[in-house]
């Protein structure tokens, strides 16, 4: 059986509690390998999910399995197999860039060679190749957050958790890591990423999950997660862009043309669009939270 064939994660009953908070609540999961992404809103158990399976956290009940291994009692083995970037910068402040970078890439077992060119290819990418020398200290928030960025992918593992990788980071820098992370599944790492930006989830995730009060309550591709909460409509504008009427058709080319036909004689004058819900609105259907950053519209308040 070749590692393709089997599962990324598999996780039954999973449950963790802190005193009487229940934050997890018998969660079952299995996914194949590949790109995924967790959301939920604040609070939701994201990140103690991500720690469970990255062997930080001992669940209080339930097993977790990551690469065939078990979190807890092949915990060494697994972190071997493993990266993980949390939410707050973990680097060494009293080495330089290129040092920490060398020095994690030999400590998973990189020449000196592979690690320095490795090293400087993910300085150049995040833009940190002025600032290669200077000792972290000096470095500022946002740099010090794309060098941790820099030092969870030096090893190229075969699985990867990035726990809202992207808060923080400039417009250029965010691109710089999606293409990273496409780059890394083109050759075989999978990516299990949590984050509050739904555009985020939408275009690197081949799969996304909805967590919200301690369960998964959504899994799928975004388009299959569209049409549980409302598939295409085609929607008539009047000339001051008014959303005068809404029609739901199945989004072939088909039923789109059919409608349309319908449509035309009876208003001819209207402007017309075609939509699918966003992931804005998904996600706040599924969990009745609006996404972090998000003003929610008139639509999407009605949805409510």
């Amino acid at each position: 059986m070749t590692y393709a064939d089997k599962l990324l994660l598999e996780v039954s009953g999973l449950s963790m509690s802190f005193g009487a908070q229940r934050v997890l609540d018998g969660l079952d999961l299995r996914l194949p390998p590949g790109i995924h992404a967790l959301l939920g809103p604040n609070g939701a158990g994201k990140t103690t999910l991500v720690n469970i399976l990255s062997t930080l956290l001992r669940p209080t009940s339930g097993r977790a399995r990551v690469l065939g291994l078990d979190t807890q009692s092949d915990r060494r083995r697994l972190q071997r197999r493993i990266a993980l970037t949390g939410q707050y910068a973990a680097v060494d402040e009293g080495l330089s860039g290129a040092e920490n970078l060398l020095m994690m890439g030999q400590l998973f077992g990189l020449s000196r060679g592979v690690s320095l060119k490795r090293g400087d290819e993910l300085l150049g990418r995040f833009g940190l190749m002025p600032a290669r020398a200077a000792r972290v200290s000096t470095y500022s928030g946002g740099m010090r957050r794309k060098l941790d960025l820099a030092v969870s992918l030096i090893a190229e593992p075969e699985l990867i958790f990035l726990d809202e990788p992207t808060t923080g980071l400039d417009t250029r820098s965010r691109q710089a890591l999606w293409d990273e992370i496409h780059r890394l599944a083109g050759q075989g790492t999978s990516v299990f990423l949590t984050t509050q930006y739904l555009d985020e989830a939408e275009a690197l995730a081949e799969r996304i999950l909805v967590l919200d009060g301690g369960r998964i309550v959504a899994e799928g591709t975004a388009d299959v997660l569209k049409d549980r909460v409302g598939g295409t409509t085609i929607q008539l504008h009047d000339d001051s862009g008014r959303l005068v009427s809404e029609h739901p058709t199945d989004g072939t080319t088909a039923d789109v043309a059919r409608t349309l036909t319908g449509l035309a004689g009876r208003d001819p004058g209207l402007a017309v669009t075609v939509r699918k819900p966003s992931m804005d609105e998904v996600f706040l259907q599924l969990t009745g939270h609006v996404a972090a950053g998000h003003e929610p519209t008139e639509r999407e308040e009605a949805a409510a």
